[in-house]
């Protein structure tokens, strides 16, 4: 069986090895395994066994819901996604600026965990990315995420357009403009140390990316 589909993605219950725990629950607890055993071993030496030793249910519950290594980080790359497009916290009536402002910083310096933080996460998730270009369905879903981080950014600059408190500009290049340079400015960190890395590159957006959206009038 392959990832968690039909009716196990519905929280329905596995009985696996006399453990029954709702799908929804096994899913997070293997992704959060996967997180703790990426982190511990990388990507290049990760064995299923590895994640397995990093949670409570048995590893056969690994088996039955994956075939193999690549299937479950195929399933893990979702997971990350997921946590990070559906955890930007803006009220309804928040004008574009103000959504802008929390899509970027969501993308930068992320939302809260009660387990492996932003940073820790990040590390995980760009060292899968590095490896996505030998693995055509690792890339296919990153492409998505990117695709999918990037549009927020011009959906909310469509918006502000239409507002009149952005001026007109090509959106679909500023939001991947954007999206680049968030890109760029966690993997600074990440891969060089670059502890500032995330604060310089929100100040260079804040200066020459989004201060040169404001229509005269607009905010500061």
């Amino acid at each position: 069986m392959s990832e968690f589909s039909g009716d196990d993605a519905g929280g329905g219950e596995v009985d696996v090895a006399d453990e029954k725990v709702s799908a929804k629950d096994t899913r997070e607890v293997i992704m959060e395994a996967t997180f703790r055993a990426l982190a511990k071993r990388g990507y290049t030496d990760l064995r299923m066994r590895d994640i397995g030793d990093e949670m409570e249910l048995t590893r056969q519950v690994i088996h039955y819901h994956f075939d193999g290594k690549n299937d479950l980080l195929a399933s893990f790359l979702r997971y990350v996604a997921e946590q990070y497009e559906g955890s930007v916290e803006v009220d309804e009536s928040a004008d574009p600026w103000t959504e802008l402002q929390a899509r970027i910083d969501q993308c930068l310096f992320g939302p809260e965990f009660d387990e492996f933080g932003h940073w820790e996460r990040m590390k995980v998730y760009h060292e899968l990315f590095a490896h996505a270009q030998n693995d055509d369905r690792h890339r296919e879903i990153l492409d998505e995420h990117y695709d999918q981080i990037k549009q927020s950014i011009v959906d909310v600059v469509e918006d502000g357009m239409e507002e009149g408190v952005f001026r007109e500009v090509d959106a679909e290049l500023v939001g991947q403009l954007i999206t680049d340079v968030i890109h760029v400015g966690r993997e600074r960190r990440i891969s060089l140390g670059h502890d500032d890395a995330p604060k310089e590159t929100r100040r260079a957006i804040d200066e020459y990316i989004l201060d040169s959206l404001v229509v005269d009038g607009g905010p500061e």
